[in-house]
C-alpha cells in the first residue's frame, strides 16, 4: 500500500504539475518519504505553514533555531579568532586589538615549553632507569 500511495503522488505531481511531498511512518517506525523533484519537504512544508496560517513549529522549535544562530555566530567569532591566532587576517586589527593575542599566544607558549621540560625530564629519568638496569643485567 506504501508504494502504491507514493505512486499515485507521482503521477499527481506529473499529471497535475503539482508540488506534492507525502511522508509516511510505518508502524514499526520505518519512514518512507516522496517529493516532488521541483521541490523540497522543507519548502513545502513552508509553503503549508504560510498558506495555511497554521504554526507548524511551536515555541520550543524557535528556540531551538534562535540558539542555533547564536551557536553558528559564537562559531563563526571562535574561527575568526582561531585565524588570529595562527597569525592571519592580522591587518584588519588595531594595534590595541593585538596586545590579547599576542599575550594568549605568550602563555600558550610558556605551557608549551613548560609540558616540553616535563617530558624531557621524564625521559632522562627513564634513560637513567634503563642504564642502571642495563649494569645490574651486565652483573
Amino acid at each position: 500500500r506504501r508504494n502504491g500511495i507514493i505512486k499515485k503522488a507521482r503521477e499527481i505531481s506529473i499529471l497535475c504539475e503539482a508540488q506534492v511531498s507525502v511522508v509516511i511512518f510505518s508502524s514499526s517506525g520505518k519512514m518512507s518519504e516522496y517529493c516532488s523533484p521541483s521541490t523540497t519537504l522543507p519548502k513545502v512544508l513552508e509553503r503549508y505553514q504560510t498558506n495555511s496560517g497554521e504554526k507548524l513549529w511551536d515555541a520550543k522549535h524557535e528556540s531551538l533555531s534562535v540558539e542555533i544562530e547564536r551557536v553558528k555566530k559564537e562559531n563563526d567569532n571562535m574561527q575568526i579568532e582561531l585565524r588570529h591566532l595562527k597569525g592571519e587576517d592580522l591587518n584588519s586589527l588595531y594595534p590595541k586589538e593585538l596586545i590579547p593575542i599576542e599575550e594568549a599566544l605568550q602563555i600558550g607558549l610558556t605551557s608549551v615549553r613548560d609540558k616540553q621540560m616535563e617530558i624531557w625530564k621524564m625521559h632522562k629519568k627513564n634513560e637513567k632507569l634503563l642504564e642502571e638496569e642495563n649494569k645490574q643485567l651486565t652483573y
